[in-house]
């Protein structure tokens, strides 16, 4: 069963239309929905999630047109180097409103350097933008002269599958590839055929209906089903080990499930964790919740196992 803690933040969550004196209990998102107001929401949402810890420091940069910054505990090298991709249904997500939330998780948790950065944002900028940024930021870093080895790619939901998807795009261009990767929550299917999109509908948190739309944004007139876009849809083999943690009551938990399920029949070192009743992406909500706190350290120990 759930924690205390856990059931808590859930009930909170489904009841914050009452905050904003509103009756309808789930947001919906559609072709008229405005993505720069989902966009504000997202950035006023952040800043509610506190402050920087003590002892990190951040450090902002450019990066061929990229912008990007460091978020480094206080003396510490950037000889191994965390990338982190950020979520948001590929049509938002900033360094500003993931800047706590890394800090707070993986930069604290793991004390290793890590590279957040900003790609191109559909429907401004549909596939394959997103993926081309990232790739450029990991090049980037290589030419920097840090190692393949010392790299670790990490991502939550639409930043997860990019993640995967940078594993499959960085092999089939013939370039090293990372230590390891970790995927919160992936979203490996565009296409949205998981079951999952249907049975967990009531009791997931997201918007609903926004990862059909948020999918067509994206993959614009492209298929879906392309690997680079839908890293499920690819082959498998010759990957790094891989850590996919994602909550049971999630629209996307069959994406992970079906992700691990293939790569593991490549032979790839997959491990994958389903948190039980917990929602999308859960090992970032606050450490009080101690299922978070459990995948967190988890996440964390893995990253060191890698490059710490």
């Amino acid at each position: 069963m759930p924690s205390l803690q856990a059931n808590i933040f859930r009930f909170v969550m489904k009841h914050r239309h009452l905050l904003r004196f509103q009756l309808k209990r789930r947001d919906v998102i559609d072709f008229n929905t405005s993505i720069h107001s989902f966009r504000e929401e997202c950035e006023k949402g952040a800043r509610m999630l506190g402050k920087l810890p003590t002892g990190i420091e951040v450090s902002p940069l450019t990066i061929g047109g990229i912008p990007a910054e460091w978020i480094l505990p206080s003396g510490v090298s950037k000889e191994k180097v965390i990338l982190y991709t950020h979520g948001g249904g590929y049509v938002s997500g900033s360094c500003s409103d993931h800047r706590a939330i890394v800090a707070n998780s993986i930069v604290r948790g793991t004390g290793i350097a890590t590279l957040l950065f900003e790609y191109r944002l559909a429907p401004e900028h549909p596939y394959p933008a997103a993926i081309e940024d990232s790739v450029a930021v990991y090049r980037w870093l290589l030419a920097q002269g840090t190692l393949p080895a010392n790299i670790m790619i990490v991502g939550e939901s639409a930043g997860g599958g990019l993640c995967l998807a940078m594993l499959l795009a960085l092999r089939d261009q013939g370039m090293p590839l990372p230590a390891a990767a970790v995927a919160i929550s992936p979203w490996t299917d565009l296409k949205c055929t998981g079951e999952s999109y249907r049975t967990r509908n009531k009791v997931s948190l997201a918007p609903l209906n926004s990862w059909t739309v948020f999918s067509k944004y994206y993959a614009g007139d492209n298929d879906p089903c392309l690997p680079w876009i839908s890293p499920l849809y690819g082959e498998l083999h010759g990957l790094p080990p891989i850590f996919i943690c994602a909550g049971d009551d999630d629209e996307l938990v069959d994406d992970s499930v079906r992700f691990a399920e293939k790569a593991k029949t490549t032979g790839a070192d997959v491990r994958l964790k389903v948190g039980q009743s917990m929602v999308h992406c859960y090992p970032l909500l606050p450490p009080f919740i101690p299922e978070a706190r459990q995948a967190m350290d988890e996440i964390c120990a893995f990253i060191k196992t890698h490059i710490g």
